[in-house]
């Protein structure tokens, strides 16, 4: 049967839809528009409303457009409840504001924009990518580092929901202030950040609640560091204490190495206080992993896994990154092996996290060494946010109601939820800035990206670090600036679907890596990039 819905349009990103039972069928109704579009109560703009009238014939999801649309059609007349979840909250309507602007946030935009609860996306500061992809609404002058400024836009504007992306204003204790108005809040307190906001307090609740990880010592004095490591002898590694954007990692194949890599951080200070403090770890060899739990402070339900690559050279070569590419699912993490993480790492680790009176609230992301002499997973880090660029490829499969699910997580109400994914693989290449991860040059022209979107079904590019020059032209403002991310009903498809957009892109100051799925995928599969 035909059904007419009228789609009152914001801005390419912000969508409100009507159906026969009247305007929203939400809590964004007429007061939302009269008090914060018409009487121009807030001071952030929005775009000229638009009113259209769509005729679609079929309610069911993706009959009409390709399921890898980015910005498909959401009819709201036959919305299933996300599984587990009951129907109560069937009608309850989501304003989300998602807090970051780079490729994770990207990725957790596109996600929540499909999700059936989900009225409108905001993300803030956001960046041009994501503005300019409809998948939200960007507010580039919302300072999230002023809590009470964040406030008041969640009150200004109805926001339900509001989703943290990156480490530091979790760290910093973002959490604590929204929730403490009563904003339900998808990330952890600062207490509970502390299992990535430093690595010793991490090493310890490891320590007492007997989870597997690899032997360390900590130290704040070069000397006696560089004592233990003579007496452990290399390879050995050498973490900051805190957070250092992901680069806080030396992985010492000699001593010299490993001498080097403390003077820099507790003599020279290239970390600043977050290096004022060092770990020095035992070496694992085996097979890193990507292992992510959802998390309501009593319960955790497991997430897809995937496998980045954090070495900026093929072959796993060079200097660590913040992560070169992804994919998911993780074939080193099989089925048994994935429970077993639950029962001895996340499990152990949430009730710890309640024992300690800090319940973690929020994405728990354990990195993970398949031990090559054991087979089993030791612990080698948490971080307390989703991956980057692990994010990427998780919201590309996942098919349940995000936004549901994450105020589920709010609520406490994790018990029982399950998740639903697309079938097959999904991978991300990282077009980074030529130089990254050391000094890049910023402001190189970027071309073909839409063109790139085009290239086959189910790609989909994530920007990271990118602007509008005065000619309209994207151009590269960081180190890791693009992921191109596509599905296949395998993984060798989706790693072609991926490569054949990434060599669309015409970006002479980027560079990639050739190899991503290289542990997954016969070497043969690797010919055509070489």
């Amino acid at each position: 049967m035909a059904m007419a819905f009228a789609t009152f349009n914001l801005s390419p990103s912000l969508r409100f839809v009507s159906n026969n039972k009247g305007f929203f069928d939400s809590q964004l109704s007429n007061s939302f528009l009269s008090s914060h579009l018409f009487l121009g109560t807030s001071s952030f703009s929005v775009p000229t409303l638009s009113f259209s009238t769509i005729h679609q014939t079929s309610c069911r999801p993706h009959i009409n457009a390709s399921p890898c649309s980015s910005t498909s059609f959401r009819c709201f007349a036959q919305k299933s409840p996300v599984d587990g979840l009951g129907s109560n909250g069937a009608s309850e309507r989501l304003v989300v504001l998602v807090i970051g602007g780079g490729g994770r946030e990207h990725a957790l935009c596109y996600a929540l924009q499909r999700s059936p609860s989900c009225d409108a996306v905001f993300c803030a500061p956001g960046n041009a990518g994501i503005s300019s992809s409809g998948n939200a609404t960007c507010i580039p002058e919302l300072d999230i580092s002023d809590s009470s400024a964040v406030i008041s836009f969640c009150r200004k504007w109805g926001v339900g929901l509001v989703v943290v992306g990156p480490e530091a204003p979790l760290v910093s204790g973002l959490a604590n202030e929204l929730v403490k108005v009563g904003i339900p809040t998808f990330g952890p307190s600062a207490e509970a950040a502390a299992l990535e906001g430093s690595k010793n307090f991490m090493k310890s609740i490891c320590d007492k609640y007997g989870i597997p990880t690899a032997k360390y010592q900590t130290f704040s004095d070069a000397s006696a560091a560089k004592q233990y490591i003579k007496e452990q002898g290399a390879p050995i590694v050498i973490k900051a204490d805190g957070l250092a954007a992901g680069k806080g990692v030396i992985v010492a194949m000699t001593l010299e190495e490993a001498y080097e890599a403390v003077d820099s951080m507790l003599v020279e200070g290239i970390f600043g206080s977050a290096g004022c403090r060092v770990i020095v770890e035992e070496f694992l060899e085996g097979e890193e992993a990507s292992f992510f739990a959802l998390v309501d402070g009593e319960n955790a339900i497991p997430l897809e896994s995937a496998q980045d690559h954090k070495r900026v050279g093929d072959g796993d070569t060079g200097p660590n990154t913040g992560g070169m590419g992804a994919y998911s699912p993780a074939p080193v993490l099989t089925e048994e092996l994935q429970s077993l993480v639950m029962e001895s790492i996340i499990l152990p680790t949430v009730k710890g996290m309640s024992a300690e009176g800090c319940k973690f609230v929020g994405v728990l992301y354990a990195g993970l060494m398949i031990e090559k002499k054991s087979g089993l997973p030791k612990l080698i880090e948490y971080n307390v946010r989703f991956g980057d660029p692990e994010c990427q490829v998780l919201m590309i499969r996942l098919e349940s109601d995000l936004a549901k699910v994450l105020l589920a997580a709010c609520r406490g109400e994790l018990k029982g939820v399950s998740l639903n994914w697309s079938p097959g693989s999904a991978m991300v290449v990282v077009m980074a800035s030529q130089g990254y991860p050391g000094s890049y040059e910023k402001g190189t022209v970027i071309q073909s990206l839409e063109e790139a979107e085009n290239v086959a079904p189910c790609v989909k590019i994530f920007h990271a670090g990118t602007a509008l020059d005065l000619d309209g032209n994207f151009v590269a403002m960081g180190g890791r600036v693009l992921g191109v991310t596509a599905k296949g009903r395998d993984l060798k498809e989706a790693r072609d679907r991926a490569y054949d957009a990434v060599e669309e892109i015409k970006w002479p100051g980027g560079f990639y890596r050739r190899d991503i799925g290289w542990r997954a995928l016969p070497q043969n599969e690797f010919a055509r990039n070489a």
